[in-house]
């Protein structure tokens, strides 16, 4: 039986030869990054960039210390307090080859709910150069409809009327951004890490709009002052299982409550645009452009709905991961048709990039049979996903007669999916989206009315009007709804 090891500082020596550890003195790294809401993508990414750079000269300087934001974080605060903040990266390969390694760069953790003012303090810190985000698509509370600001949130309204003990991202940076303006200390830069396209331009939007009802003044300065570098994130971050945990115990010893299982490829494309010095990320593989758009268009409108493709009708069909999935033949190659004819036709071109390949790439990493990626991850919040991903680019080919079949039949599953809550065999679906009780609302009426779901305008704005989408998706309601076995429908269409 093999020695049981925690995880901690003072453990790290004791660790398997097999496991890479920080070999910089995590010591004498400071932080200068704060880094609100650390999940697995997070940990798997920037977290990862950043723990690389730290191996090198010259980056002492640019430690994350993480924030968390809601009382659902206090888990993870506590298990990274326990492990010195310490965590398990296992990258899983597809031909099963596993590399285990021990991440340093986050070097403390700050719970907002038990101290608003030192998480505001710390984010006002002269040495604190950048704020960055994963909050996912929600988290920026915009209206799917519009893309404005929701100032209907209740948290937002407390935000506005309680500004030293915030609730939300927005009251946090606007508290920290005047209390750095006030001393004279030049303002850090917001780096979004989500998978929103224009990530940087979307958060800017959102906080300013915040900013300028809560103090006109300091939007001003925010306008003028703060950077907001727009991004493309990738890395396949499944979440993490008992599984994981009990590999790292079975096979070295080692106790972590929480590591992070992710696939190997990683790729962060930034826009070189800083408001106060940034960490040398470009050493350790990052990419510095002078404009982002098309790589996160082509990541977003091909890996992001891709997986939706893949979520949705594989959950009805029975499917319970992306790698079950996508390694059935038909629905493989269903997703190469959306990708070949309805996506590439609406992409910019991206420079240095074989389009090709990198579909390739995807179909390859989607099939990786050591990342078990769960459907119902996949599909969570939706609502906030498929407005971008995948909506989009039906907008797209209605404005220039592309085909549209692929994609309206995935929306046709959302709605099956949104109104039985079940796959075709009658099994219980675990969805989660903050607009389900809507979905399921709209979706339901269906019997009554085809195009019942295509009113929650929200989501699929004025799409209801456009009659060649309107009878393309009539056809597929009529299909699903008399045999929600999809792939009857699938192999008509490949």
């Amino acid at each position: 039986m093999k020695e049981s090891i925690e995880l901690n500082q003072k453990n790290l020596s004791r660790l398997p030869k097999d496991i890479s550890i920080p070999k910089y003195d995590r010591d004498s790294v400071t932080a200068g990054i704060v880094h609100i809401g650390v999940g697995g993508f997070h940990r798997s990414h920037e977290a990862v960039y950043t723990d690389m750079l730290l191996h090198g000269p010259d980056a002492s300087s640019w430690g994350i210390c993480g924030v968390g934001l809601r009382e659902g974080d206090r888990h993870m605060a506590d298990i990274l307090k326990r492990q010195d903040h310490l965590y398990t990266l296992i990258v899983k390969h597809p031909d099963g080859k596993v590399e285990t390694q021990v991440v340093g760069s986050i070097i403390d953790f700050m719970l907002s709910v038990d101290n608003p003012q030192a998480v505001i303090d710390k984010m006002a810190d002269k040495d604190i150069k950048i704020v960055s985000l994963t909050i996912t698509e929600g988290g920026y509370n915009f209206k799917p409809s519009n893309g404005e600001f929701d100032f209907d949130n209740a948290d937002v309204k407390y935000d506005l009327a309680n500004p030293e003990t915030p609730k939300t991202v927005f009251g946090y940076l606007t508290a920290a951004l005047r209390k750095r303006k006030n001393a004279g200390i030049p303002a850090f830069t917001v780096q979004s890490c989500d998978n929103i396209q224009h990530n940087g331009t979307m958060t800017a939007k959102m906080l300013s709009a915040f900013a300028e009802r809560q103090d006109p003044e300091l939007a001003q300065y925010i306008k003028k002052e703060v950077r907001f570098p727009n991004a493309m994130v990738d890395r396949i971050t499944p979440v993490t299982t008992q599984k994981d945990m009990d590999y790292l115990s079975e096979t070295f010893g080692l106790q972590d409550e929480w590591p992070v299982t992710c696939e190997p490829f990683h790729q962060w494309v930034i826009e070189d645009n800083f408001s106060n010095g940034r960490p040398a990320w470009e050493n350790v593989g990052a990419q510095f452009v002078p404009d982002v758009t098309p790589y996160e268009k082509m990541k977003i409108r091909l890996l992001n709905a891709g997986h939706s493709v893949l979520g949705l009708l594989g959950s009805i069909q029975g499917f319970d991961t992306i790698d079950n999935t996508v390694s059935d033949p038909l629905f493989g190659s269903y997703l190469r048709k959306f990708m070949d004819i309805e996506v590439t036709p609406v992409l910019d071109t991206v420079e240095g990039v074989d389009l090709n390949a990198y579909k390739d790439s995807l179909i390859e990493r989607f099939g990786n049979p050591n990342i078990k990626d769960n459907l119902a991850r996949i599909c969570l919040e939706s609502s906030a996903k498929l407005p971008k991903f995948l909506i989009a680019t039906i907008h797209d080919n209605l404005a220039n007669g592309g085909s549209i079949k692929y994609a309206t039949l995935v929306i046709a599953a959302w709605c099956y999916y949104s109104d039985k809550g079940v796959n075709q065999h009658n099994e219980p679906l675990d969805i989660v989206d903050a607009m389900k009780d809507e979905l399921h609302e709209a979706a339901k009426e269906t019997a009554n009315d085809k195009l019942s779901f295509l009113k929650l305008e929200s989501i699929f704005g004025n799409l209801i009007e456009n009659q060649k989408f309107t009878g393309q998706y009539a056809e597929m309601i009529d299909v699903i709804y008399a045999n929600p076995n999809v792939s009857e429908q699938m192999k008509k269409m490949v």
